[in-house]
């Protein structure tokens, strides 16, 4: 009796040691696996985390958005236009310089770099792939006609008078402007995109980004639109709040 009961006492133990043992491993793999979803879990945090961190950086400029800002630098010169073409028609003071220098900046910003980007990277695509063919050509003879307006306005504001002649070239700029930009803005730089799809878009708006670097510098825009401001304060027109009806 006392053999068998030792015998089955040692079966016992022996049952409960590989019981301890099979929770032990089960224990042990489910540690693993924790372990392993724990890791992945932190690797996908991370990415996810360099994704926010690129996501909260500063967003790239389509070359659209670009145009369209320097678009916007137009109507600003367009408003002192019409501050000048206001004052001569009431015979109010001028400082015909102010108009001189802005004139100067349609020169160097939107004629010389803006127009000559179109010019030279949207009109040839749309005009090789067939689109808006006739609103290119019109766009075209426009830019000419506005780089001769503007030769007139810089010799005009030379002579220093707020003449009527003056007025006139002024005037005849912005009407053409005006319209020129809301047709390129809806329905030009909409339809280069579609031509040029988007990994070329992308491409072209590093392009734009690098040539508007390399004429004016790092901070072109922000010091074209800080210059333009001072015009608008010398004029008394920098006040955005005065434009709103009463």
């Amino acid at each position: 009796m006392k053999a068998e009961s030792t015998e089955r006492s040692i079966a016992e133990r022996r049952g409960f040691l590989r019981t301890v043992a099979t929770a032990g491993g089960l224990a042990l793999a489910g540690c693993a696996s924790a372990g392993a979803a724990g890791g992945a879990h932190a690797e996908s945090a991370h990415e996810k985390d360099k994704e926010g961190d690129k996501e909260a950086g500063e967003a790239e400029v389509t070359p659209g958005e670009d145009l369209m800002q320097e678009h916007g630098v137009l109507e600003r010169i367009l408003l002192i236009y019409d501050e000048a073409l206001r004052r001569i028609d009431h015979s109010e003071s001028l400082d015909v310089a102010v108009i001189g220098s802005a004139a100067k900046i349609i020169r160097r910003f939107v004629e010389d770099y803006h127009e000559k980007q179109e010019e030279q990277f949207v009109f040839p695509r749309l005009q090789a792939a067939g689109r808006e063919t006739a609103l290119v050509a019109v766009l075209l003879r426009q830019h000419q006609r506005g780089r001769e307006l503007t030769d007139d306005a810089l010799r005009l504001a030379a002579a220093g008078t707020a003449s009527k002649e003056l007025a006139q070239v002024l005037a005849g700029f912005q009407r053409m402007y005006r319209p020129h930009a809301a047709r390129e803005d809806t329905v030009l730089f909409p339809a280069f995109r579609a031509v040029v799809g988007r990994a070329g878009y992308l491409e072209l708006g590093e392009q734009f980004e690098d040539r508007e670097h390399e004429i004016f510098g790092e901070h072109g825009f922000e010091n074209t639109v800080a210059e333009v401001a001072r015009l608008e304060t010398a004029l008394g027109i920098a006040d955005l709040a005065k434009f709103t009806p009463t």
